[in-house]
């Protein structure tokens, strides 16, 4: 049986990493968007659904805690590189999607860049605790 009064601890890591340079409701606008791919491709990330003592329903959210990053764009692109080389559950954000308005036209502007030409300003990341630290090392805490 679980001991209620043991801190939870996850083997597992959720990151957010933003370039330094964007207005905040670019950040904020971008976290929702990468964080919500993660829990599609990987679901046991999700937790159970929530509801209160009027026994209202609630969505299910994340089980662990989103830590949220910032970076220089050079900091970005190393991060991306790290991760995209140890095949980690990614989402990636770029300049072009400030100008679109749907999924559709978003995947498009992905995927009319290669890779190593993605204007990068975001992107979330899942996978064992040591292995995210090392792909987002240089970054630093969300102010």
């Amino acid at each position: 049986m679980d001991n209620v009064n043991e801190p939870v601890r996850f083997e597992t890591k959720i990151a957010v990493v933003l370039r330094d340079d964007l207005q905040v409701w670019q950040r904020l606008n971008m976290t929702a968007f990468l964080v919500s791919g993660i829990g599609r491709k990987v679901p046991e990330v999700i937790g159970e659904p929530y509801s209160d003592a009027d026994e209202t329903e609630y969505l299910a959210m994340f089980r662990q805690p989103v830590l949220v990053f910032e970076a220089s764009k050079e900091a970005l692109t190393t991060s991306h590189q790290r991760a995209v080389s140890r095949g980690l559950p990614l989402s990636v954000f770029t300049t072009d999607l400030f100008a679109t308005n749907n999924d559709r036209d978003n995947r498009a502007a992905v995927a009319a860049v290669h890779r190593d030409h993605l204007d990068l300003v975001g992107m979330a990341v899942y996978g064992p605790r040591n292995a995210v630290d090392k792909i987002i090392k240089g970054a630093r805490m969300h102010p």
